[in-house]
């Protein structure tokens, strides 16, 4: 279409260059050089108004695209947010009602997801919502507004007007030509003189209409690039904030098992080296001579250890343990406020004497 518009300019283009070199062949009975100056002015003018009229027709079309990207966002992004609050629930449930014997990482692990998940979805509604109501419908509202077809309108009846001026300046040569062909008939020169008053009249009417048209696509134009180039930027700021908050997420989940991950390599490698069972205390392994002999010693906590059975002894970083018994696979037994049990002795570093904080 736009190939075909261009050929059909061009090709009225070259009748108004035709016209005009009638006119100019008979300038001394239509005004002379002011009159070609006019009309070269209505040219230019007209050439403007054409090119107004491709750059909003552009423009339209791009907002309308805009419009329609947004539109089949929201529509894929509002099933996103349908599959992910399922799977957000589903995290949930899982995490409230896992009976898992061997712990409870995995059922923690669950409930951080589901969180997070949930708060993902609500920020991609809210990204979704601001695609709709502050890209979409303004770009809508200006591609069926009053504005533009009121331009348009403004751009036909000139283009009526103009037509009508070519036919009538074909018409004035062809009344001069009878005028001379018989000698000044006044019938013939009367039918002149009115020809010529209308075309007077029509190129008036033509050159308001061409400068109410230019002023208004003008005006269009101006308004379409403005608000277009407004709206992208609104887009790619709403985007960027909705990933800028879905990335502190995730890093904050990210943290979070990872931090319960490595809680469970330390309690795995912890009860690789153990050496009594979770579900009975330890012997005195004393007896067997499985456990060295040495002195009590004062130990500070370096790091966390919990409890697995009721014959271990649960740590927390900065407690003072004193150490009876240290075991030859790497567990020592000790007390801790009030408190006996078994732990892995790399968790603690012995002290000579308890600091005075």
């Amino acid at each position: 279409m736009d190939a075909i518009r261009k050929q059909a300019s061009k090709l009225r283009e070259q009748v108004a260059r035709q016209q005009q070199a009638v006119l100019k062949q008979f300038a001394g009975g239509l005004g002379g050089s002011e009159d070609l100056l006019a009309n070269e002015i209505e040219l230019q003018q007209h050439q403007k108004l054409e090119k107004l009229y491709i750059s909003t027709r552009s423009a339209k079309h791009f907002q309308r695209d805009i419009v329609r990207g947004v539109e089949g966002f929201i529509v894929t992004g509002t099933k996103q947010v349908e599959i992910g609050t399922k799977l957000s629930e589903d995290s949930r449930k899982y995490g409230a009602e896992n009976t898992c014997t061997s712990g409870s990482a995995l059922s923690k692990a669950a409930m951080s997801y589901s969180s997070a998940r949930m708060d993902i979805e609500r920020e991609r509604e809210n990204l979704l919502k601001a695609l709709g109501t502050q890209v979409a419908e303004p770009l809508r509202a200006m591609v069926v507004g009053a504005p533009l077809e009121d331009a348009r309108r403004h751009a036909q009846r000139y283009d009526k007007v103009r037509q009508e001026a070519e036919a009538q300046v074909i018409e004035v040569a062809r009344r001069q030509a009878k005028v001379k062909e018989s000698n000044a008939n006044p019938d013939n020169l009367s039918k002149f003189e009115a020809a010529q008053a209308r075309l007077q009249e029509l190129k008036s009417n033509m050159s308001v209409l061409g400068k109410e048209a230019v002023a208004t696509m003008s005006a269009v134009e101006a308004q379409q690039q403005r608000l277009t180039l407004q709206r992208l930027i609104t887009m790619v700021e709403a985007e960027k904030h909705h990933y800028e908050k879905v990335v502190h997420i995730l890093d904050r989940l990210e943290g979070e098992m990872l931090q319960e991950r490595q809680r469970i390599e330390a309690s795995a490698t912890a009860a690789s080296v153990s050496p009594m069972s979770t579900s009975s205390p330890p012997r005195d392994e004393s007896k067997n001579g499985s456990a060295d002999n040495m002195d009590y010693f004062l130990g500070e906590v370096i790091h966390p250890y919990q409890a697995e059975s009721d014959a271990e002894l649960s740590l927390t970083v900065g407690d003072y343990v004193v150490v009876r018994k240290v075991s030859n696979n790497g567990w020592a037994e000790g007390e801790c406020e009030g408190k006996a049990g078994w732990f892995p002795l790399e968790y603690v570093e012995r002290r000579e004497r308890i600091l005075g904080s």
